[in-house]
């Protein structure tokens, strides 16, 4: 009997080690976790005046000024639309995490899930890269392309207290 004990009591040990977080992971989490605002969003690589609708919701000028929440407790958030011209106005929950690539660097990743914490986007999800990270900005890009020509949107975040 103890010899099933002490080998359920080491795979559990070993499952819990396993699925904590990496020393750079909690750093990452630990800069993104509170209150920020979404002060602009820009396109780079090339030329001319784009609009886009973000993450499946609503358009790229919608987002200007839109507050976003990250809980660090439960890996969830929200970001807040505030209300404009053809923007519906509102927040949307999220589960969030920092995935790391490697040598590449880190993203922030997350979904939409519903206030009861369900996922509500079937799986899928966003990644954006982590380019820029302190306690007062976070700067975050994904790369895309428009008529098959490359273009890497940046989100410019500042710390809301």
């Amino acid at each position: 009997m103890t010899k099933i004990r002490v080998i359920l009591i080491l795979f559990v040990a070993v499952m819990a080690g396993s699925c904590s977080l990496s020393k750079a992971n909690k750093e990452y989490r630990g800069a993104i976790v509170g209150n920020w605002i979404l002060n602009d969003v820009t396109y780079t690589g090339s030329s001319g005046n784009f609009k886009s609708v973000l993450f499946n919701d609503v358009s790229d000028a919608c987002f200007k000024g839109s507050q976003w929440f990250f809980r660090n407790s439960n890996s969830t958030g929200s970001y807040t639309i505030n209300p404009g011209a053809d923007c519906m106005e509102g927040a949307r929950n999220i589960r969030w995490s920092v995935y790391e690539k490697g040598e590449t660097g880190n993203q922030l990743q997350f979904k939409f899930i519903d206030e009861k914490r369900n996922d509500v986007s079937g799986g899928y999800g966003y990644r954006l890269d982590i380019v820029s990270l302190d306690q007062q900005q976070m700067t975050l890009q994904t790369q895309t392309t428009v008529e098959g020509e490359p273009i890497t949107v940046v989100y410019h975040f500042s710390r809301s207290y």
